[in-house]
């Protein structure tokens, strides 16, 4: 007797909505999901996608119907609650476009929950294209089966960010000049907290002084190498989420 195909198959495509899902209720998706999911993915009626609303979690829905523009989606089976996220944010100081890309799809990939770009006096950076970030993030999502998407704070200037830090988080600053091991500081600290790294040419004297002094922050070291921007923020994230985060549950 043949085995019953697996429903849904692991092979479905995966897109995020903007609506909040229900089996009462079908999906009409347009624009480039629909491009993707009907002249990329080939799906044609009956065949399966998963569905993230990053409210309920994640569904399987069935495809209705294909139009030029369109396509229908009939959720069915509520897979997976929208997963717990650590209570973990990423403040990175902006870099090169294509730099920053990779901080924002790593950052998702890894589990933040949230990111804030600041602009330091060594940025080369100071504008944040939001759409284009929305879109790097919710693929980042999509490819590695995350339910939730980390929120996107606004492009903030770091003495803003010190001045209106809240003074129950932790702020891991990654200090070039040295601090306490990454690994002892996560694994000892309890409560929400956050990273801060800094921009291609580091954080300048008086902007180190500046953070060093606000009474939130640890200053850390992420090793005896001088990292990138965006090799920091990975970096940190990942001691993290192995000391504190969620990796805590793996087997």
């Amino acid at each position: 007797m043949p085995a019953t195909p697996e429903w849904p198959p692991k092979s479905a495509p995966r897109l995020f909505v903007e609506q909040e899902l229900s089996s009462k209720q079908p999906v009409q998706v347009e624009g480039n999901q629909a491009h993707y999911l009907a002249k990329v993915m080939r799906v044609s009626p009956g065949d399966a996608v998963i569905l993230c609303d990053d409210i309920s979690g994640e569904w399987a829905a069935e495809v209705v119907e294909t139009g030029k523009r369109h396509v229908l989606l009939q959720p069915t089976d509520h897979l997976r609650p929208r997963e717990p996220v650590p209570d973990f944010w990423l403040c990175a100081a902006l870099l090169k476009k294509d730099r920053f890309d990779i901080v924002l799809e790593k950052a998702t990939e890894l589990g933040v929950a949230r990111i804030s770009p600041i602009v330091t006096r060594r940025c080369v950076a100071d504008k944040l294209n939001p759409e284009r970030a929305d879109t790097i993030v919710t693929e980042a999502a999509e490819q590695c089966a995350r339910t939730a998407l980390p929120e996107i704070a606004p492009v903030t200037k770091l003495d803003a960010l010190l001045r209106d830090w809240p003074q129950e988080r932790h702020l891991f600053f990654a200090d070039e000049d040295g601090g306490e091991a990454a690994a002892d500081a996560f694994c000892y600290a309890e409560g929400p907290a956050a990273l801060l790294v800094g921009p291609e040419g580091g954080f300048d004297d008086a902007e180190r002084a500046a953070i060093r002094a606000h009474p939130a922050s640890v200053a850390i070291s992420l090793g005896p190498r001088i990292l990138r921007g965006e090799t920091a923020a990975i970096a940190g994230i990942s001691v993290w989420m192995a000391e504190a985060g969620d990796w805590l549950g793996e087997e």
